[in-house]
This record gives C-alpha cells, sequence and structure tokens, in this order.
C-alpha cells in the first residue's frame, strides 16, 4: 500500500516544478491546423476509435492507446496514455498539452513527416525564453533543421532527435520526455510490445530580447517523424 506520506511527496515535487515556471507565462501554442494524424488510439462514447496514422512502419504499424482504451481492452495496469493529456510541469519542462481527447472521435492528434519535409509553426508574438516542441522519431533518429524567425531577424539551430525508444538523461539540457515507457499497440489494438517508447521533448532556446513570430523545421530524409504538441515559456 502507498503511504499518504508518498502522496505528498509527489503533490510537494508538482508544486516545486509549477512554482519554477511560475514567474513566466507558459503558452500552449495552436497546431491544430498543422496535425494530420490519429496516433492514438482512444475510448469514445463507449467503444474504440482506433488510431490510424501511427507512431513507426511509415504511420501503418503501431499506435498508442490512451488508458481507458487499454482497460476497455481488458488491459490493466498497461503502459498507456493517461487519459488527461495535460502533462504537468517537471524540473525539465513547462506544462504540456498533447491533442488526444477520449470525448473526441474525428479530430487529428498529431502531424507526421515520412521523409523529408518540413513544417512552421506560427507563434503568438512575444518575448520567449524557450520553446519545447513535442516531437518522436521513429525508424531511427531525424535531423532536424529549425529556423527561428524574429521580428527583425532569424536564427537556425540544428538537432538530432533519437528514436523514441531511446531514453534521455535527466541531465540533458536541450531533451526530456512528455512521457516515457509507453507500450504500443498493433492496427486491431492489440499490444505488440509492453513498454520503452516515449513522447520526446525538444527545447529551443530562444533570444528573450526580440519578439518570435514563427518556427520552421525542415526535416531530412531519415527518420518518421510526429509532431505532438508545441509550448512557449516567456522571458
Amino acid at each position: 500500500m502507498i503511504s499518504k506520506r508518498f502522496f505528498v511527496f509527489v503533490s510537494l515535487f508538482s508544486i516545486c516544478c509549477c512554482l519554477a515556471f511560475s514567474s513566466k507565462k507558459v503558452i500552449q501554442i495552436d497546431i491544430s491546423k498543422l496535425l494530420n494524424a490519429r496516433p492514438v488510439t482512444t475510448f469514445t462514447e463507449g467503444k474504440l476509435i482506433t488510431w490510424t496514422k501511427g507512431i513507426d512502419g511509415n504511420g501503418s504499424a503501431d499506435g498508442y492507446l490512451t488508458t481507458s482504451a487499454a482497460e476497455f481492452n481488458g488491459e490493466k495496469g498497461a503502459n498507456a496514455l493517461s487519459d488527461n493529456p495535460i502533462f504537468l510541469a517537471t524540473k525539465q519542462h513547462p506544462e504540456i498539452k498533447l491533442y488526444y481527447n477520449n470525448s473526441d472521435s474525428v479530430s487529428k492528434q498529431a502531424m507526421y513527416i515520412s521523409g523529408e519535409g518540413e513544417f512552421t509553426i506560427k507563434i503568438p508574438k512575444q518575448y520567449y525564453s524557450e520553446i519545447y516542441l513535442g516531437l518522436s522519431s521513429a525508424e531511427g533518429s531525424s535531423d532536424l533543421r529549425c529556423h527561428l524567425r524574429y521580428a527583425n531577424s532569424e536564427e537556425i539551430k540544428n538537432y538530432t532527435l533519437t528514436d523514441y525508444y531511446n531514453n534521455v538523461a535527466t541531465t540533458d539540457t536541450v531533451f526530456s520526455c512528455v512521457v516515457t515507457d509507453l507500450a504500443k499497440w498493433g492496427s486491431k489494438n492489440n499490444m505488440t510490445e509492453k513498454d520503452h517508447h516515449n513522447i520526446h521533448l525538444l527545447k529551443i532556446k530562444c533570444n528573450p530580447l526580440k519578439k518570435l513570430e514563427k518556427i520552421t523545421v525542415k526535416k531530412s530524409k531519415k527518420g518518421y517523424l510526429l509532431l505532438w504538441s508545441a509550448t512557449g515559456v516567456t522571458r
């Protein structure tokens, strides 16, 4: 049995993480117009709504399930996505909101790029210290070239996003995880692997003295990429 002391510890830890970002404004950036995939099976109106463009196999092999979907599937304690798509702040990142929802059987949940491609995120004009992108790369790593466009200048940053099977060290100052150790399910919602898969988070440091307007991310040919979220932290 888990003691009350443990729950107090977890609550205090979450509060401390939130306080670390409390002096700054956290903005969940709207990327809904970019989304073109449903990689998460939801449990909606009493039935499973199966994922349609998944997390690997060029979008055809596997997807994730929400916790309610996994439980309806008869899998108690499965490493599924939380029913709540809002993930609390940690020492590595602010609060992050993903786009899947058990009450929605239609809307897209992520954006995929297979092979070479690019996307542009329009940013609410503010002075930002960091932008966090929720990402996962399957079939190997993905090389990303990020163009940060400010009001009167631009900046280019290059990153290599590791495969979503790989963990990230807690000391890493660029990458962290939104959620870790996820199972994955096939096209018939049959579990194919029970754990070890992640949704990573890329932290992009911004010039806090310049108003950021948009970010264009160019992906190289290798890797199958999903964009899950975009979150900004003002200076």
